[in-house]
C-alpha cells in the first residue's frame, strides 16, 4: 500500500501563485468602493462582491484545490515510479507525488521566477519535503523547461501545473517534446495548465504518443472563474 499525502494533511508553505496579479483585484476593490462613495449608491459594490468571489476561487485553487485534484490525478502510482514534475514550484504537486512513492522517487526541476510564485525558490521547496515527511524520496533541480537536464526516458511520469505556458507561444511545442524526450517508453505524461491546452493535445499525437485526452479539471481548479481554468491533458507514450 502506498503512504498516500492527504491535502488535509498538507504541513508545508505553498505561496500563492502568480502573486503579482493580486494587485488587479485589489485596485478594482479600491476604485469601485470609491466610485460608490462618491455617487451614494450601493449598486457599485456589487461588482465587489464578485470580484471578491473571483478572488476566494483563486485562493481556494492555490491552497486546497491543487492538492485535491492531484491527488486524486496520481492515484494510478504503484509507489516504485520516477516522477518528474516539470515546473515544481515549492512543490504542492510535488509532495502530493512524493506522498504516494514510498519506494520510488519525486524530481523537482524549476527556474525558481519569483513572478510565477512568492518565495519560490529551491531552499522553499527542500524545506517543504522535510516538513511534509518526504525529504528522503524528493529531488530538486534547477533546470530550463526547455533544455531539461535529465537522459532520454529517465523517468516513468511526467507531470506539470500551469508552467510551460510560461515559456511564450512560439515556443510551447519545445517544452511539450522535452517533457516527452525524458518520459520511458510506457511512461504517462500530465499537463494541466490554463493556456495552450489544445496546442499541447496537438502536439502529443503529431508525436505519435498514445491515449491522448484533454479534459477540465472543473471548479476547484477555477483561477477566477470558469473562463480562467485548469485543462487537464494526458497522454502515454508507445512501448
Amino acid at each position: 500500500m502506498t503512504n498516500e499525502l492527504a491535502p488535509a494533511r498538507c504541513r508545508g508553505s505553498y505561496g500563492i501563485d502568480a502573486p503579482a496579479l493580486l494587485a488587479v483585484p485589489v485596485a478594482v476593490i479600491l476604485a469601485t468602493v470609491w466610485q460608490a462613495i462618491v455617487a451614494r449608491s450601493g449598486w457599485p459594490l456589487i461588482g465587489v462582491g464578485l470580484v471578491l468571489l473571483c478572488v476566494g476561487l483563486a485562493v481556494h485553487a492555490a491552497r486546497r484545490g491543487k492538492f485535491v485534484v492531484w491527488a486524486e490525478l496520481l492515484g494510478f502510482l504503484r509507489g516504485d515510479e520516477r516522477l518528474l514534475d516539470i515546473g515544481c514550484g515549492r512543490g504542492a504537486v510535488l509532495m502530493t507525488a512524493a506522498g504516494r512513492l514510498p519506494l520510488g522517487r519525486a524530481v523537482g526541476v524549476d527556474l525558481w521566477r519569483a513572478p510565477d510564485q512568492s518565495g519560490n525558490c529551491a531552499q522553499a521547496t527542500r524545506r517543504n519535503a522535510v516538513l511534509e515527511g518526504v525529504a528522503g524520496r524528493v529531488e530538486v533541480e534547477t533546470g530550463d523547461l526547455l533544455d531539461l537536464p535529465f537522459p532520454d526516458g529517465a523517468f516513468d511520469v511526467v507531470v506539470s501545473m500551469s508552467a510551460l505556458h510560461n515559456v511564450g507561444r512560439e515556443r510551447v511545442d519545445r517544452a511539450v517534446d522535452e517533457a516527452v524526450r525524458v518520459l520511458r517508453p510506457g511512461g504517462r505524461l500530465l499537463i494541466a495548465d490554463i493556456r495552450f491546452t489544445r496546442r499541447y493535445e496537438r502536439r502529443l499525437r503529431e508525436l505519435g504518443l498514445r491515449e491522448v485526452t484533454r479534459r477540465s479539471l472543473g471548479w476547484r481548479l477555477w483561477w477566477s472563474g470558469p473562463w480562467l481554468r485548469s485543462v487537464l491533458v494526458t497522454a502515454t507514450r508507445p512501448r
